[in-house]
This record gives structure tokens, sequence and C-alpha cells, in this order.
């Protein structure tokens, strides 16, 4: 791998570890003119998944987009930015499981709800109430009133 800094061809791995669940590789690698250090990610080539809008519009899967709207969800509450990583991770996959190229937004939304709901039920209200857009407080008290049902 050539060095970024001055552009050497050779460079050494000093660590390699697995990330995203084991698809992909960091690995810390230093020049051998240099002695600068940089870090390099490895992962492999998938066919991008479309997400499919509820007005008909496709879009490329984000896992930063699906992680921005939880992080937004879980603002200060008990969850690590660790967990949000490794749900997204794990819907991730789950959508890449079904090999179908294309994913209704719909079924995203819903999975992400379902796992905020056992994780933190401050965080499901919150999230809930974006993605179902409540229009005044009356759908918003049908999905508390839904919320302490489940609980039961």
């Amino acid at each position: 791998m050539r060095c970024p800094f001055c552009q050497h061809e050779e460079t050494k791995v000093l660590d390699s570890r697995q990330i995203e669940g084991g698809t992909a590789i960091r690995r810390r690698r230093e020049c051998d003119v240099c002695n600068r250090r940089f870090t390099t990610y490895e992962k492999y080539e998938e066919l991008q998944l479309m997400v499919v809008k509820k007005d008909g519009r496709r879009e490329p899967f984000s896992r930063q987009k699906l992680l921005a709207g939880l992080v937004k969800a879980c603002e200060k509450r008990p969850i690590s930015t660790e967990q949000l990583e490794n749900m997204v991770s794990e819907i991730e996959r789950g959508l890449r499981d079904t090999n179908e190229r294309e994913v209704p937004s719909k079924l995203i939304g819903e999975e992400v709800m379902n796992r905020l709901f056992t994780m933190d039920e401050i965080a499901y209200i919150r999230f809930a109430s974006v993605y179902r857009q409540f229009k005044d407080i009356h759908k918003f008290m049908e999905e508390l009133e839904e919320l302490v049902k489940r609980r039961q």
C-alpha cells in the first residue's frame, strides 16, 4: 500500500483487527521510508442496497443516515455509541441476508422501532414520533397507550 505522506510504495502492517461484525478489517500501517503511521480499512464490495421510500423514490441505503437518526432518538439516554453501531450493523446484515436489492423504508423503520422498544422506551417514543409523523397529540397518546399495553 502506498504511503499517503511520502508516496513510497512499501508499508508494513503493524496491527489488523476485524470491525463491523467481521465484515471489514482495520489495518494500522507504517511507511518503511518516512516511518509515519496511518490506518486503512478493507471491506468486501457489496451490491448497492436501495431503500424504497413511502413516496416511491429510491435512494441508496446509508448506515450513516440510520445511525444519525438513532443518535438523535437516543440523545441523553443511557445507550452507548457502540450499542447503536452494533444495532445498525445487525439491521444492515439482516437486510442484506434477504438477498433483495430493494427494501421498503417501512421495513427498516419497523425493525428500528422493535429494537428500540426493548432497549429504551424514551428513545422508542422519540423515534416513533418522527417515523410515524404524529400530526397531533391524539396520535402521540395512542402510541403511548400502545407502549403501555406492550409493556404489560
